[in-house]
């Protein structure tokens, strides 16, 4: 008999998390290290908690695969994954998940830079002489 595990893909910015529930205890391991050795801010951890927190799951063991980005963009690439892969592993959740904003994709991404300018935006500095 095969292990029912659920794969899906989270995506922020430029970071993209594979993730992967497995039945466990409820353990979180990011790039084969602890959540807790791989973001070191708590509102970082809180943030991938939220999908699980919200449903109450904790026969799972999450198992992620997360590059690109800095760190808050790959806690909001792993939400997104944990959010897609509980949607899978149980199709009931997804109104709840998709009620708190969990399973849109955040469409905010870096602006480009554009010529005659020094960033986005800025502008070179303005004098009158």
């Amino acid at each position: 008999m095969a292990v029912a595990d659920f794969n899906a893909v989270g995506r922020r910015k430029k970071a993209v998390a594979r993730v992967r529930l497995v039945p466990g205890k409820g353990d979180v391991v990011i790039n084969k290290r602890g959540m807790d050795d791989y973001f070191s801010m708590e509102t970082l951890k809180m943030t991938v908690r939220q999908p699980l927190v919200l449903v109450k799951s904790t026969g799972f063991d999450v198992l992620v695969n997360v590059h690109g980005g800095g760190p808050t963009g790959q806690a909001g690439a792993i939400r997104h994954g944990i959010s897609r892969a509980l949607c899978k592993a149980n199709p009931e959740l997804r109104g709840e998940l998709k009620k708190a904003g969990f399973l849109t994709r955040d469409p905010r991404m870096k602006e480009r830079k554009k010529y005659g300018l020094k960033g986005a935006r800025r502008a070179p500095q303005f004098s009158k002489r």
